[in-house]
């Protein structure tokens, strides 16, 4: 069935299979109105590097123009005939402006459902940041796909037609609204939810609202239940929200229950704010997050809605921050694949800096 959540049914069981849809892009990121850095950006981009490390086996959808000046894991379509999407994103000093103005500065082609494979995947997640993702295209990635997570960002952003800068509209006036009852999860974070209508759409499918340093909350048609954060330092939303879905999705894939598998999203966010643009996540952290995953998936084997006493959830949740706290060091990347990455003295010594301090703040998963 369509929408239905399914995990392995043996510990031996066969790879997972997803396919992930979403137009990489081009990210400046402008502070004080200088560019700090230019970084490879799009859901995409982010999640490849939550579910490769997670060995689950990826078909990327996404196309480029032949400006794209980045070596990737996953081919994309290049358009001939139009250029990489572009976003600019304007962070300042000011303590008053506490997360970034974002801007589309140029847009690649949509993906059209043409574009699209005809194979079957167990996963499919439609990731669009720029209105690449049109309602036919997510029609068939549910034909083909067994259970399908969708990111409001592709449903619901609009942009200026002026300067580009993203806002939003009701889902309700989009051509996406009918297709609800047939996808798995909605992720939103809790500034995009009031243009969901919640209480409505919880009727239809599984909802997922991110909420900075409150962590998240899965929300069903009868039931909400709150998951920890994992308190950082926050550097750079960007990517944030992609990496919660990868990470939930991970867990998914690995047979954790659901609320398992949202701490699991919460864990991978609070290590993208962390970082500064496209993020990376060390081969070391990852195989110490997937012992603790199997851990905790051995111990829960069988159940997606099972949910055992307080102090056995505290159980998963302090052995991820454990794997965190011993691999700060390798928690963050400076830049990644950045062509013309450009930072000051201050803004090095800032990002060198985070994986030290204690933490001041609990913000992640806004995007």
């Amino acid at each position: 069935m369509v929408g239905e959540t399914k995990e392995p049914s043996s510990p031996g069981a066969a790879r997972r299979s997803c396919l992930v849809v979403g137009n990489c892009c081009h990210d400046v990121l402008i502070k004080d109105g200088g560019v700090i850095a230019e970084s490879l950006g799009g859901a995409a981009s982010f999640i490849s590097a939550v579910l490769e490390g997670f060995n689950v086996a990826c078909h990327y959808v996404s196309k480029v123009g032949p400006d794209f000046a980045y070596s990737v894991s996953h081919r994309p379509i290049v358009c001939p005939s139009s250029q990489t999407t572009l976003f600019h994103a304007y962070f300042s000093s000011e303590i008053k402006r506490r997360d970034r103005v974002l801007k589309r500065i140029r847009a690649c082609e949509s993906i059209a459902a043409s574009d699209l494979p005809d194979s079957e995947f167990d996963f499919g997640l439609a990731v669009g940041v720029g209105g690449e993702i049109l309602p036919e295209t997510l029609e068939k990635m549910i034909g083909i796909c067994k259970t399908v997570f969708v990111d409001i960002q592709a449903l619901i952003r609009i942009f200026d037609p002026t300067d580009g800068t993203v806002d939003h509209v009701d889902l309700k006036q989009t051509g996406f609204f009918h297709l609800l009852p047939r996808i798995g999860f909605l992720k939103a974070s809790s500034d995009e939810a009031p243009y969901v209508d919640v209480e409505e759409a919880r009727k239809r499918c599984r909802i997922l609202v991110t909420n900075g340093n409150e962590g998240c909350t899965v929300v069903t048609e009868n039931t909400e239940l709150k998951i920890a954060p994992f308190p950082t330092i926050q550097v750079d939303p960007t990517g944030a929200g992609d990496s919660f879905l990868a990470g939930l999705v991970a867990g998914i894939a690995h047979g954790l229950t659901l609320p398992d598998s949202a701490l699991l999203g919460n864990f991978f966010g609070s290590l993208t704010v962390r970082q500064m643009g496209h993020s990376k996540f060390d081969s070391q952290l990852l195989q110490r997050v997937k012992a603790e995953v199997e851990r905790r998936r051995v111990h829960h084997f069988g159940s997606h809605e099972k949910r055992d006493d307080d102090d056995d959830d505290d159980d998963f949740f302090k052995g991820l921050d454990a794997v965190r706290t011993v691999m700060a060091p390798y928690c963050l990347q400076e830049w990644p694949n950045s062509p013309r990455s450009k930072c000051s003295d201050q803004e090095r010594l800032l990002l060198h800096s985070v994986c030290e301090e204690p933490p001041i703040n609990s913000v992640q998963n806004k995007q």
